[in-house]
């Protein structure tokens, strides 16, 4: 039996033994150590030992994207930063509570090519343009961006056009024909190897991608089926495209004339490109010259009197011109020469001057009405670059004539009243004119305008200029008919229609 002595001898020894290795286990705890902090979009969520060790699980455990991409391996997140530190703490998480922390929030990364397509700088509305806003796409292979920008441009040019401009052969024009020039994107592309994050759309198919660069999307399209009577020009038109759009995503069909067949199923889609596609072409054409009408009075006539002395004719022009187009639509011709084949020879009006004694003029029933065959020729050429109808949804309300050159003389279509000479963001100097039928014509991009609200004019009258004011990518003039004022209630027609 112990003393009271030994007990507390025994006690004291007990307590120094306590105190010692407690004093050992916060020294313990004091010795700093190597750690790996770990922020996710910034905000901390851990501790890890090793870095290495995460990296080789995230690659593990996410096994699903190398077999769906073809890759060989998955990396951290872009938004995942790990920094190494030196703590006290024992608060190191494992490496299965870090992955599961991001897995959920955040998408993991792969090798492959960051796409960048720059929005153009073009201001028109004549041709729809990838210019909207900045693009990027991703793909693993580049030849996949490569392979489906050729099958895009594809789509816009001419299988065997397509073929001579790439075989790099020298072409001559013998005596009417057409040779590309230069095929380019217009864009600034650049295309950047790295990482990128497997949560984006990433193209690993050419098809699928060079659908994405014509329509804008990869959903499949709407179908039509043929019904008796219908025709190319027709089932596009109902549908908000161009002839042009049609047969792009229809290539079975070679023009809009081809035949169709009732129970048959063609596409129906509006084209959205991301791209712009530019062509430039030199071409010579036979080009029918129109014959200009020539107004004579004959004051032995009364008012109201008309007759055609001299029937006109037409002529033709052996045309040289440089043809520009964007995504399949004509933005610019440049004419380069002239040669006239065959004179046109003008029709002659003679109309009566003498008033009538009777009063009011002599004019029976106002104005004459206005039918195909009445209506003059609004421009000095004759190359229209862009016809009336849809184009990219969105319906081009006039008929865009072009290749005459700047300030070229641009005539009024039929005699009337000036009732507009102003200048609008998007028509840029334009005229409208009132033809007193209710039938109004729209002249815009004018350089010039040579007659002023409240003139009366004779048809082929000058009364403009053509130019490239207001939205367009080139100098034409945009002419159009309306029945009605125009885009005040009034309906417009195809101007092609009168002639």
């Amino acid at each position: 039996m112990l003393k009271n002595g030994s007990k507390n001898k025994i006690f004291s020894l007990f307590i120094i033994i306590v105190s010692i290795f407690s004093l050992g286990m916060k020294k313990m705890e004091m010795t700093p150590k190597t750690v790996y902090h770990v922020y996710l979009e910034g905000k901390s969520i851990g501790l890890l030992e090793s870095k290495k060790d995460l990296e080789e699980y995230i690659d593990k455990e996410q096994e699903h994207l190398k077999e769906k991409y073809n890759v060989k391996k998955v990396y951290t997140p872009d938004n995942l930063d790990i920094k190494k530190e030196i703590t006290y703490s024992n608060d190191i998480s494992t490496t299965k509570e870090i992955y599961e922390k991001i897995k959920d929030n955040s998408s993991f990364m792969i090798d492959g090519y960051e796409i960048y397509i720059k929005k153009t700088n073009n201001s028109s509305t004549d041709v729809k343009k990838a210019d909207t806003k900045n693009k990027r796409i991703y793909v693993i292979d580049k030849k996949i961006f490569t392979k489906s920008i050729d099958q895009t441009v594809k789509s816009f040019v001419t299988l065997e056009d397509y073929n001579t401009y790439k075989s790099n052969k020298k072409q001559k024009i013998k005596d009417t024909g057409k040779i590309i020039e230069n095929i380019y994107i217009q864009n600034d592309i650049t295309i950047k190897k790295g990482k990128i994050p497997t949560d984006r759309e990433i193209y690993t198919d050419v098809n699928e991608l060079s659908k994405y660069l014509l329509f804008g999307k990869i959903t499949n399209e709407a179908t039509y089926t043929i019904q008796d009577g219908d025709t190319i020009s027709e089932i596009a038109y109902n549908n908000k495209m161009s002839n042009e759009e049609f047969l792009i995503i229809n290539p079975e069909f070679k023009n809009e004339n081809a035949l169709l067949y009732s129970g048959q199923v063609v596409n129906i889609g509006i084209l959205n490109p991301q791209v712009n596609i530019v062509e430039e072409d030199e071409v010579v054409a036979i080009e029918e010259k129109k014959y200009q009408t020539e107004t004579r009075y004959d004051n032995s006539k009364y008012v109201g009197y008309e007759q055609v002395t001299q029937a006109g004719v037409n002529g033709s022009n052996k045309v040289t011109q440089k043809i520009q187009k964007i995504n399949g639509e004509t933005t610019n011709i440049v004419t380069m020469s002239t040669e006239e084949i065959t004179p046109a020879i003008n029709e002659i009006i003679v109309k009566g001057g003498k008033e009538s004694s009777y009063g009011g003029g002599g004019v029976m029933g106002g104005a004459p009405v206005a039918t195909a065959g009445s209506w003059g020729w609004p421009a000095s050429c004759n190359s229209i670059s862009s016809p009336f109808g849809y184009r990219w949804g969105v319906l081009h309300d006039g008929t865009d004539i072009a290749g005459c050159g700047y300030n070229s003389p641009i005539f009024a279509a039929q005699a009337g009243t000036v009732v507009k000479v102003a200048y609008k963001y998007d028509n840029g100097k334009y005229i409208i004119i009132n033809h007193n039928n209710g039938y109004y014509s729209l002249y815009a991009h004018l350089a010039t305008q040579t007659v002023t609200e409240g003139t009366t004019v004779a048809r082929g009258q000058v009364i403009g200029g053509m130019g490239r004011t207001g939205f367009a990518t080139g100098v034409h003039l945009h002419y159009s008919i309306w029945q009605g004022y125009p885009y005040s209630g009034g309906r417009v027609l195809n101007a092609m229609s009168m002639y």
